[in-house]
């Protein structure tokens, strides 16, 4: 079995789910859900609607996989990806609502929301700005106090997880198997060519690199610390599922442990 130094190295591994709308379907959820061990469903704000969302949380509660909830600014036309400026207090109000409706919805599948990213132009800015940070983490204590309160999945260090260290609030650290990553440890904006990696080999290399020593390759080829306890491949990214596959698999040979950490 992996190990780093005497701790055995458990991964979990993450997508983003349910993220079609209408009659659009976007990715394959239930071939994802066969590898991933944390779902992040799309809450309605950037994609999602009431029956992908009551499908997605069906098919992740009898597959036991962890339900999060993926809040995003309110952008169905830009898929969550346009930056937005929006009043902390809105903001706290939008993700509040998210919350309950999706975990309104998992209840009634019989799961629950075990805990909270971000999805898109709202997760880069919450990285970086922490009044947008603050907004978040108030609609986390909003829904559950910070004694009990969902986990934010977040990159390491940055200054959402901040700001919840100082409100109590557990954070999980990430990292992303199929993004290109800047000297600073922050993800390559996507416009730029090379920020999101298609080719399944190199992506799950990557990935173990990134769990069993903790570091990725920058995209100006430098290295970066990149600590994780979850890895992310996107659902909407083009042949998704065998990137899924073999960022799983690899992890696998390489005798990490593929695990939830909610």
């Amino acid at each position: 079995m992996s190990e780093a130094g005497n701790t055995v190295v458990v991964m979990d591994l993450n997508a983003d789910l349910g993220e079609g709308y209408g009659i659009w379907r976007l990715g394959d959820d239930l071939a994802l859900l066969d590898l991933v061990t944390s779902a992040n469903v799309a809450c309605g704000f950037h994609a999602g609607d009431p029956l992908i969302i009551r499908r997605t949380c069906a098919a992740a509660v009898d597959r036991g996989v962890a339900i999060g909830a993926q809040v995003s600014y309110r952008d169905l036309a830009g898929f969550g990806r346009r930056e937005m400026e929006v009043d902390p207090e809105e903001l706290c109000s939008d993700v509040l609502y998210q919350l309950a409706a999706l975990d309104g919805m998992a209840r009634s599948m019989g799961g629950r929301v075990s805990y909270v990213k971000p999805h898109g132009a709202l997760y880069n800015r919450a990285c970086r700005d922490e009044e947008q940070a603050e907004a978040v983490v108030a609609a986390v204590t909003a829904f559950t106090p910070a004694a009990s309160a969902l986990p934010i999945l977040t990159l390491p260090g940055s200054a959402l997880a901040r700001v919840a260290g100082r409100h109590g609030v557990p954070t999980v650290a990430e990292c992303f198997a199929d993004r290109a990553y800047t000297p600073e440890g922050t993800l390559v904006p996507r416009r730029r060519p090379g920020a999101v990696l298609h080719d399944p080999d190199e992506v799950a290399a990557r990935a173990v690199r990134m769990a069993v020593e903790g570091v990725v390759t920058t995209i100006e080829g430098g290295e970066v610390r990149v600590g994780a306890r979850s890895v992310c491949v996107h659902g909407d990214t083009p042949g998704s599922v065998r990137i899924a596959r073999a960022v799983r698999q690899a992890l696998l040979d390489a005798g990490v442990v593929v695990g939830p950490f909610a």
